[in-house]
């Protein structure tokens, strides 16, 4: 069965937003964002792209119908989201505060959790979760902080340092400011990407259609 006209350009949009949506579920590292959750959502993702391909490349209704109620709960599940942390948002950073200490104690063992802070207090120019000073608790020394604090990175720079040469904001307040000042940013790219799935929402259906168009005349 083949699908005609009109229908082979919206098969041709659908692949390439599934191609784009693989790229977005492989796009993130584990050293970026937390390794649990980004390989769990990654791999999420990257499966319902595939049946997606699958379904497309067979013109299989079974197949596309799975990938349309996949995609359509993962938009669902972004608004709810989206709503939760707006409604909850004080109670969000508390707990990110909570996560974010709880994190600083893995720190010397060196796992991807402590590339995670790194990364995190280097993107944002801060130290500790309230100020520079909750890493005394961690290393049981006054004097060192991770060498991700120092305004200059160099190798061992956060032992014995010189308050002057490192960060000394917490990072909690930081990003939350940081947030509060791109809200709109963000909130732009979120719709950007609600919009892009919705889409690909709209393509997989004109194309279940097609193809239950098909089986009818058959």
């Amino acid at each position: 069965m083949a699908v005609e006209g009109g229908m082979r350009c919206v098969k041709i949009l659908l692949y390439v937003f599934l191609l784009a949506f693989c790229t977005i579920s492989q796009g993130a590292t584990p050293a970026s964002i937390l390794p649990v959750v980004i390989i769990a959502v990654g791999a999420f993702l990257f499966l319902v792209a595939i049946v997606g391909c699958c379904g497309a490349c067979k013109e299989n209704y079974c197949l596309m119908i799975t990938f349309v109620i996949f995609l359509s709960l993962i938009v669902l599940v972004e608004v709810a989201a989206a709503i939760a942390g707006y409604v909850f948002r004080d109670k969000v950073m508390s707990e990110f505060n909570k996560d974010f200490r709880q994190q600083m104690k893995d720190y010397p063992k060196q796992n991807q959790t402590a590339l995670f802070l790194d990364g995190m207090q280097e993107n944002f120019k801060c130290c500790g979760a309230a100020n520079y000073t909750d890493w005394k608790t961690i290393f049981e020394s006054k004097a060192r902080v991770p060498d991700s604090c120092c305004v200059n990175v160099t190798q061992g720079c956060g032992i014995n340092y010189n308050v002057k040469e490192i960060y000394t904001e917490g990072c909690v307040e930081k990003i939350g400011s940081w947030l509060r000042s791109n809200v709109l940013l963000v909130a732009a790219a979120a719709l950007g990407i609600a919009f892009v799935e919705v889409l690909g929402i709209v393509f997989a259906c004109c194309l279940v259609k097609s193809i239950q168009s098909g089986y009818e005349v058959m």
